[in-house]
C-alpha cells in the first residue's frame, strides 16, 4: 500500500530533504539540530488541521461577541467546515484521507452524544447545528486526530516490525470503544484494556525516516502512543479553557484536566490507530 501525497506535500518534502542533504556532512551538533528542526516541522505539518482549529477556538474564546446573532458554537461548526473545505480544495488532503476523517467523525460523534447525555462533560446548549447536546464541531476534533495519524504515516514513511494481527487490534479497539459506554453501568475495564494494549503492542517497533538517504530510525511503538496521548491532553486543556467543552470539575471555573484523562486518550489512540490501519494497512520494514 502506497500513500497518495498532495502536490504541496511533495514540494515541501523535497525542500526538507534538500536542506537535510545540504547539511549531511555537518558536525554532529549541527546535523542533529537540522534533523530535529525538520522532524518538528514535519510534525507541525501533520497537525495542520488540528492546530488550525485550535487557533480558531482560542480566537473565538477571546474575541467572539456574546451579543452576536450567530452563536459561538454554530460559528465554530461553520469555521470547521471551511477549514475542511480548504484542506481539500488546496490539495492539503487527499480524497482517501477524507474517508479516514469521516470514520473519525462517526465514531467520535456517537461517543459524544452518549457521554454528554450521562454528564461526563458538557457543551453550551446555544446554537442549532448540533445533535442532542453535541455541537457538530465536536466531530472535527476527532477528525483532527485521524488527519494527524494519516499524515504522519506519509511524512515519515512509517514501517513496522512485529505489528500485531489486525484482527486482534480490532477486537481490542472494539472492547475499548464499548468500555467508554459500558463503564457507566458495569465494571470499568480500562486498566485491563490498558494491560492488553501493552501486551499486544509492546513487541512492535516503529521504523521511520526523516531523510530519504538515511537508514530508518527505530522506536518502540508504545512510545509515540504515549507521547501523542500526552499532546492531545495538552490540546484538551487549551480547548476546555477556550470553552469548547467543560468537565463537571470545571463548572465553577477552569482548572487543569485530570491526569487520569491521559489513560482515556491513550486508549482512544488505539482506536485511532486501528481505524487508520484498516484504510492504510501497516507496512513491514524489509532490510535492503
Amino acid at each position: 500500500m502506497t500513500f497518495e501525497s498532495t502536490r504541496l506535500e511533495r514540494y515541501l518534502d523535497g525542500k526538507a530533504h534538500a536542506w537535510l542533504h545540504k547539511y549531511r556532512h555537518a558536525s554532529g551538533l549541527t546535523r542533529w539540530v537540522v534533523e530535529f528542526t525538520v522532524f518538528v516541522l514535519k510534525q507541525a505539518w501533520a497537525c495542520v488541521f488540528g492546530a488550525t482549529f485550535l487557533v480558531v477556538l482560542i480566537a473565538f474564546r477571546l474575541w467572539w461577541p456574546e451579543s452576536a446573532t450567530l452563536s459561538r458554537n454554530d460559528a465554530l461548526v461553520i469555521a470547521a467546515v471551511i477549514i475542511q473545505i480548504l484542506m481539500i480544495s488546496l490539495k492539503l488532503e487527499t480524497g482517501k484521507e477524507l474517508w479516514v476523517i469521516m470514520l473519525f467523525h462517526v465514531v467520535g460523534t456517537g461517543m459524544e452524544v452518549f457521554k454528554t447525555a450521562v454528564g461526563s462533560w458538557s457543551y453550551g446548549d446555544h446554537g442549532v447545528l448540533r445533535i442532542g447536546h453535541v455541537p457538530l464541531y465536536s466531530g472535527f476534533m476527532y477528525a483532527a486526530v485521524g488527519s494527524y495519524m494519516v499524515r504522519v504515516y506519509k511524512l515519515f514513511d512509517l514501517r513496522f516490525n512485529r505489528y500485531p494481527p489486525r484482527w486482534l487490534t480490532a477486537v481490542i479497539a472494539l472492547a475499548i470503544y464499548a468500555n467508554f459506554f459500558t463503564h457507566h453501568y458495569i465494571f470499568d475495564f480500562r486498566w485491563i484494556l490498558t494491560a492488553a494494549v501493552i501486551a499486544c503492542f509492546a513487541p512492535c517497533v516503529m521504523m521511520f525516516k526523516n531523510h530519504r538517504s538515511r537508514p530508518y530510525r527505530r522506536l518502540p511503538l508504545l512510545v509515540p502512543f504515549v507521547g501523542t496521548a500526552f499532546f492531545i491532553w495538552l490540546a484538551e486543556n487549551i480547548a476546555t479553557w477556550a470553552g469548547a467543552w467543560i468537565y463537571p470539575a470545571q463548572q465553577d471555573g477552569w482548572e487543569l484536566v485530570s491526569f487520569q484523562k491521559l489513560i482515556a486518550w491513550f486508549l482512544l489512540m488505539i482506536i485511532s490507530v486501528v481505524l487508520v490501519t484498516f484504510v492504510y494497512p501497516p507496512r513491514p520494514h524489509r532490510q535492503a
